[in-house]
């Protein structure tokens, strides 16, 4: 038998109308651009010269190796052109049948007399710091031997995720193609060869002894090359932002008016005329009503057509239970009720605002629903993180760059604790009613929740301000005011996801 429709949307067993089978759920489909979430970044760096300076150990070796060989070595010109590998080099100074043995002896000294002498090069442990806070990983490709480098990394205190060794110039490149590599940091013009054979943008810095000027980027030292690396990832990341959105076409953007998505709707006008976007701000009982008066203030500033389609995830069984899952029956209303709505407007695609990071977070059922029925994820397809998003928002001079996360009111209510409009409302109620006693009290707040625990209320604060609202009767006074029979203030003070620590 089938099931009743009307208006073209179908009604389940609970009698709630659905959005057509092709908004429920299917696989999301990418195509294009590939997403850098799924090619994490991939840094290498060359060790001797560029992460490290063993001149001096390495200096002593090759005055023993011409006093126990005869053959006078220049130790000058040596340590002045580290990087190509140590048979070459010897071979400039030794007789051929002598290399073999000199190498095995340079090898078995190393340690006992280089490694200690062997010093951090200016920037070496910020940079790896770098890469590491963008989400990267560290890879050290170097002509020296694999347990030389490892112990020469020890002695200096840096740590990376992989060492490949004796490797040298287009062999390094093979390495790092196999890895991913995306950059390639060393000293040397066989390093930027590497970087080349690899695919990898080549940068070059000088405290080698033979600059590599043909680099893509050349820096003094490694000081500058944090900088350079986030610089360079956004400018690439926007552009990739840019490539997906003109690949999409025409929009429906799920504007919830919080920075990510404000960025992204911002962005998809930019790329594609106001014309080809439509913002859509889902309203219900979950949405403070502050948020909506501000999603549309910035849509009009935009000056893009603005929609306020109304969705009934509290009437899903799911979501009102409110167990770990609960936001994955409420992106799942969102896209099946924005879903037809593009239909209407004859545009193919609905965007979210998913960022890179958020998909990081393993614990994000909301993701999931929006990938099964295909919702598109620019932000996550360019590899924009929530960094990067508020940076070009602050470029861009939009007012939500660095606007608190404002996650939806049902956020605040405890995982087990039924969701109901009234609790939703009590909340909101409360929120609002703190914000105005603390801005008269003068105590500058930022982010502020209210958490429904069920027979009481929990209060989060940025922690500088705990002690304060602590001390506050008119602040306790002003959730209990609201409907709650006990107030407490966290003392840990606000973080995002708090309410997640009880399902551990």
């Amino acid at each position: 038998m089938c099931s009743p429709r009307r208006n073209g949307r179908r009604r389940d067993g609970d009698g709630r109308r659905r959005g057509p089978d092709r908004w429920r759920r299917r696989p999301p489909t990418v195509r294009g651009v590939q997403s850098p979430s799924a090619s994490p970044l991939v840094v290498g760096f060359d060790l001797d010269l560029t992460l490290t300076d063993p001149r001096a150990g390495i200096g002593r070796i090759y005055e023993e190796i011409a006093a126990r060989s005869g053959h006078p070595i220049d130790v000058e010109v040596v340590v002045g052109r580290l990087g190509p590998p140590l048979e070459w080099e010897l071979a400039q100074w030794l007789p051929a049948d002598l290399v073999d043995d000199n190498a095995a002896y340079y090898r078995t000294v190393y340690d006992d007399v280089a490694t200690p002498a062997t010093t951090m090069l200016p920037g070496a442990d910020a940079a790896i710091e770098a890469v590491r806070r963008l989400g990267g990983r560290v890879l050290v490709v170097t002509a020296k031997q694999a347990a030389t480098a490892e112990t020469t990394l020890r002695h200096v205190g840096l740590e990376v995720d992989e060492v490949i060794g004796g490797l040298w110039a287009e062999a390094k490149g093979d390495a790092l193609r196999e890895r991913g590599g995306q950059v390639f940091v060393g000293d040397h013009p066989g390093d930027v060869r590497a970087a080349r054979a690899a695919g990898a943008v080549s940068v070059g810095v000088r405290t080698g002894g033979v600059a590599p000027e043909d680099a893509d980027v050349v820096l003094d030292d490694l000081t500058g090359f944090p900088a350079w690396l986030e610089e360079h990832l956004l400018t690439t990341r926007l552009a990739a932002l840019d490539a997906r959105l003109h690949e999409l076409g025409r929009v429906v953007v799920a504007f919830s008016g919080g920075a990510d998505s404000a960025f992204l709707l911002a962005a998809a006008v930019r790329t594609l005329g106001r014309d080809n976007v439509v913002a859509a701000t889902a309203v219900s009982s979950s949405l403070p009503a502050s948020e909506l008066d501000a999603a549309r203030r910035f849509a009009d500033d935009l000056g893009v057509r603005h929609v306020t389609p109304a969705t009934e995830e509290i009437g899903r069984e799911g979501y009102q239970a409110n167990e770990g899952d609960r936001c994955y029956f409420c992106k799942a209303e969102l896209v099946e009720v924005l879903g037809p709505l593009a239909e209407r407007e004859g545009v193919e695609h609905v965007a979210t605002g998913t960022n890179a990071d958020d998909a990081a977070d393993r614990f994000r059922p909301g993701i999931r629903a929006a990938a099964e029925r295909g919702a598109a994820t620019p932000l996550l397809d360019a590899g924009l993180g929530k960094a990067q998003v508020r940076e070009a928002s602050r470029r861009w001079g939009l007012s939500t760059w660095d606007k608190p996360a404002a996650a939806c009111l049902s956020s605040r209510i405890a995982y087990g604790v039924r969701i109901t409009s009234v609790r939703l409302a009590r909340v909101e109620r409360a929120e609002a009613r703190l914000r105005d006693v603390l801005a008269e009290e003068r105590i500058p707040v930022r982010n502020l929740r209210v958490r429904d625990l069920g027979a009481h209320a929990k209060v989060e604060v940025d922690r500088e301000h705990v002690a304060a609202v602590a001390d506050s009767r008119a602040a306790r006074a002003a959730v209990a005011d609201a409907g709650f029979d006990r107030v407490e203030i966290d003392t840990q003070g606000f973080r995002t996801g708090s309410m997640n620590e009880l399902l551990k």
